[in-house]
């Protein structure tokens, strides 16, 4: 299992924002569903991760053009693509009182780098009664892939494989990457999205201008 760089205080992973926005009455009241069949901290994680992971459709896999953003319009459409439901799986957990996060993989859209790469987005979760994070993969399984619930080995949606230039972040972030959101909100079709907009990477590089050289050369 990958060590993970916390990278906020424990507070801020139970925060609400614009994306998770988990204060909303529609993800209270999910989560309350949640906490009353849940006989203990590890069996509400569970059950929170495999409703997001099972019941809320991934949109490439459905073909489903609606573009979701906020927890909020996760749940009610039920369908969103992974970046749409971390938002979700780290709202409703934290809902429950349950620090949660968001990590980043970079991934091959095909079997070689040529195919280009993309952001793929996933959670890491606060277990207090093991006093330990781990991460889990809500993106949706499918044939080929197979996330899972696991204390002792991760189980992700997808292995990295270095030798083809993927990486797997290991920083967990309070909240989801203005970059990343930023494209959702600028889309309306999500599987025009999928094939044109996404990025490679999840940082912001800043290009140097003649003015920057100069400046160093002060």
């Amino acid at each position: 299992m990958k060590e993970l760089i916390i990278k906020d205080t424990i507070g801020e992973y139970l925060s609400v924002s614009k994306y998770i926005n988990w204060k909303d009455n529609s993800i209270l009241s999910k989560a309350d569903e949640f906490k009353l069949s849940a006989a203990d901290e590890i069996s509400l994680i569970k059950t929170v991760y495999e409703f997001v992971r099972d019941e809320i459709k991934h949109s490439w896999d459905v073909q489903d053009k609606r573009v979701t953003k906020s927890a909020t319009e996760v749940l009610e459409q039920e369908v969103g693509i992974c970046w749409a439901k971390a938002n979700l799986l780290a709202a409703l957990l934290r809902a429950c009182g349950i620090p949660t996060g968001i990590c980043y993989q970079r991934l091959t859209l095909g079997d070689v780098p040529e195919t280009g790469f993309c952001i793929h987005a996933l959670n890491a979760v606060y277990i207090k009664s093991l006093d330990r994070w781990i991460r889990l993969d809500a993106r949706g399984n499918k044939t080929g892939v197979d996330a899972q619930f696991n204390l002792e080995k991760e189980r992700l949606a997808f292995p990295i494989r270095k030798k083809l230039g993927e990486v797997d972040y290991g920083i967990v972030y309070a909240n989801p990457s203005d970059k990343l959101m930023q494209v959702l909100e600028e889309n309306t079709d999500a599987l025009y999205m999928y094939l044109n907009c996404l990025p490679d990477n999840i940082l912001e590089y800043k290009k140097a201008s003649i003015e920057d050289t100069r400046r160093g050369e002060e």
